[in-house]
């Protein structure tokens, strides 16, 4: 079964979770703040779609952190930032079992499902 990761109360969050169910999608939701990240799973995110991908920095966790932080951000330091904290990957992430993609748009998802 298809997984999506992301926290409940992201709007981003919300539209893929409703356009799936729209179509009668199943799927696992995997909610980053009770049930966390594991870090091999990260690492394989970032193989496959690459850690620039994954950090949201467009949102208010990126916006927390300090310009330090941010303007020496790296591969390492995303990937520390990202176990510490989740909220700070971009939503969703799912996982179809033949490819990952990140993120939601009602095209992307068309494409992938072919509704």
């Amino acid at each position: 079964m298809m997984t999506i990761y992301g926290i409940p109360n992201c709007d981003t969050m919300k539209k893929a979770r409703k356009w799936l169910g729209d179509r009668g999608i199943d799927y696992h939701f995997h909610n980053f703040k009770k049930e966390g990240l594991d870090e091999a799973l990260l690492l394989r995110w970032t193989e496959a779609v690459g850690w620039e991908k994954l950090l949201n920095k467009r949102g208010m966790m990126w916006r927390k952190l300090d310009h330090e932080t941010r303007d020496n951000i790296d591969e390492s330091s995303a990937i520390h930032i990202m176990l510490e904290t989740p909220s700070i990957i971009k939503r969703p992430v799912l996982d179809d079992g033949k490819g990952l993609h990140v993120g939601f748009s009602d095209a992307d998802y068309r494409g992938i499902f072919g509704n």
